[in-house]
């Protein structure tokens, strides 16, 4: 399950238990139209809940990074797992934004919003 919430240029995005293909679509199209607006955006994620996530979903998330990873500046992962920090070492690959792995959502936040 997936909640987006938006404030400014801030995107919050929680993953609750498995990340599938229709909730990446719904991260998608809500990036996508913030970037027609705004041209860019700061992201955090918050993978404390995520239990999984389907190999669509990895091909799906490096596609979209290297398709539109030049219109995030920031991106905030929040996690304790080191499997989750490594994925996000991996789409730092394919972009420019600044990637950070926090523990604390509230340092994850106020990183992400400046």
């Amino acid at each position: 399950m997936i909640n987006i919430e938006e404030t400014g240029n801030l995107i919050v995005v929680a993953i609750i238990g498995e990340f599938t293909l229709d909730d990446f679509k719904q991260f998608e199209d809500e990036v996508l139209y913030k970037f027609h607006f705004n041209g860019e955006a700061n992201l955090l994620l918050d993978w404390r809940d995520m239990v999984s996530y389907t190999v669509g979903v990895a091909w799906e998330e490096i596609r979209f990074m290297r398709e539109h990873g030049s219109k995030i500046n920031r991106v905030a992962v929040v996690t304790d797992s080191q499997w989750q920090v490594w994925s996000a070492w991996v789409s730092n690959l394919f972009t420019d934004a600044d990637v950070v792995v926090f523990s604390d959502y509230n340092e994850a936040y106020a990183w992400a919003k400046a």
